[in-house]
């Protein structure tokens, strides 16, 4: 439960996550903002207009998962780190994940490395494709993870001989 541990429950999640049919069409991001508070950098940044706000800065912004083409700008902006964008276009086994990180030393493009659930438990294992970064902006790791724990993925762990 979302206000005793800071995991969203299975409602929480399901209230914010794409329909099944808009996660298959191509990337899309998933706005995991469960809490009222003041912010509205999400909306500010992203170009399609999928993110608004509902006239209140302190509500959880609006998402129209239709306009979003999966840019992954609002991850970027995002200072709660609870935006990701999720494909599962990209292979027919793997989808392909932007999520915020920002510890170091960074993961290198083609590294394997855990991927770790909201509980920041090991889900799998997922390769880096490329890592995003910006001047003054949230670095995104763009990751193929297998499938069925795309949804699951919010983090990674490197693997120790990977590590500088």
């Amino acid at each position: 439960m979302l206000t005793k541990d800071g995991i969203p429950s299975v409602e929480d999640l399901s209230a914010v996550t794409p329909p099944t049919k808009r996660l298959n069409q191509g990337p899309v991001a998933v706005i995991e903002c469960f809490q009222e508070i003041p912010c509205n950098p999400c909306a500010d940044a992203c170009p399609s207009g999928a993110i608004t706000m509902p006239g209140n800065i302190s509500a959880r912004p609006i998402f129209d998962e239709n306009k979003c083409n999966g840019c992954g700008i609002c991850v970027t902006r995002c200072p709660g780190l609870a935006i990701f964008v999720v494909d599962f276009s990209y292979a027919a086994n793997e989808a392909m994940l932007k999520i915020p990180y920002e510890f170091c030393p960074l993961p290198e493009s083609g590294e394997e490395v855990q991927v770790l659930d909201r509980a920041g438990k090991t889900a799998g294992v997922a390769r880096v494709i490329r890592v995003q970064q910006q001047a003054n902006k949230t670095t995104v790791l763009w990751l193929a993870v297998p499938k069925d724990i795309a949804l699951d993925v919010r983090n990674i762990r490197r693997k120790m001989g990977a590590m500088s």
